[in-house]
């Protein structure tokens, strides 16, 4: 599958479509979606590399094929410019960009996308490293083992499960998670570190700064308390020796 083009041969974008206004499919993905997107670009550490993540955007990848549309993708080491009204820039070019993303990632809402035919042999095409199929509603339990969550990597073009969570080449790991995301208690997808520990939401985030600066407050407190035992302590002592006739001074 050719992915990149010379300048010259750039199309022109006034006949390519890249906005179709189709909804997400379901409240259910579309939180999903965020919370993939949200966390990497609030708190994700990545080394000083640059990413670029995003939902539901299209890949155009080459002349007269449409667009491979992820529900989630995230890309190393590039930069979308800031002008985002040129049409040119809008979604994700290959040929603008010079690469496919590195991650591509699809929920699955029903028996219809697939995620593990057409998808699955798209993105091996496409040389995207990581493919990840979540499956919340298990609409294919059977084809996943009765997993609800599976994650592939490329070798020598085609799709191998993957025995880890952790993705060596973008240093970033995903798993599952069960909790409340925005009042929604489920189990998600999450991003997360070489040991498992997730990469937080800006809402968990602030509720962990927020710990930090009561157990500070906590510590400031008790060093406090000591220091105020310690000197009644040696105040104390003090007028004990006064009323025994000696200098506190003097000992």
């Amino acid at each position: 599958m050719e992915t990149l083009l010379s300048k010259e041969m750039f199309p022109a974008m006034r006949n390519i479509v890249t906005e179709d206004d189709e909804p997400v499919d379901n409240i259910f993905s579309e939180k999903q979606q965020r919370l993939l997107t949200e966390t990497l670009n609030t708190a994700w550490d990545s080394k000083g590399r640059t990413f670029f993540a995003a939902a539901n955007v299209g890949i155009f990848y080459a002349l007269h094929e449409p667009p491979l549309v992820p529900d989630v993708f995230l890309s190393m080491d590039v930069q979308p410019r800031e002008e985002w009204n040129d049409k040119d820039r809008r979604t994700y070019f290959c040929w603008e960009f010079g690469k496919p993303p590195e991650v591509a990632i699809e929920i699955v809402s029903n028996r219809k996308g697939g995620e593990l035919s057409r998808k699955f042999r798209d993105y091996a095409r496409l040389n995207v490293w990581y493919y990840i199929v979540f499956d919340p509603f298990g609409e294919l339990k059977k084809a996943l083992d009765g997993e609800n969550f599976r994650a592939y990597e490329l070798h020598h073009s085609s799709y191998s499960p993957m025995n880890d969570f952790w993705m060596e080449e973008i240093g970033l790991g995903i798993r599952l998670w069960e909790g409340e995301y925005e009042g929604w208690h489920a189990t998600w997808l999450r991003w997360c570190d070489e040991r498992g520990n997730l990469i937080p939401t800006g809402k968990e985030r602030s509720e962990q700064e927020n710990q930090r600066a009561e157990a500070e407050a906590q510590r400031a407190d008790t060093e406090k308390l000591r220091a105020d035992n310690a000197e009644a302590k040696a105040m104390r002592l003090a007028e004990k020796l006064r009323a025994l006739g000696i200098d506190p001074e003097s000992v």
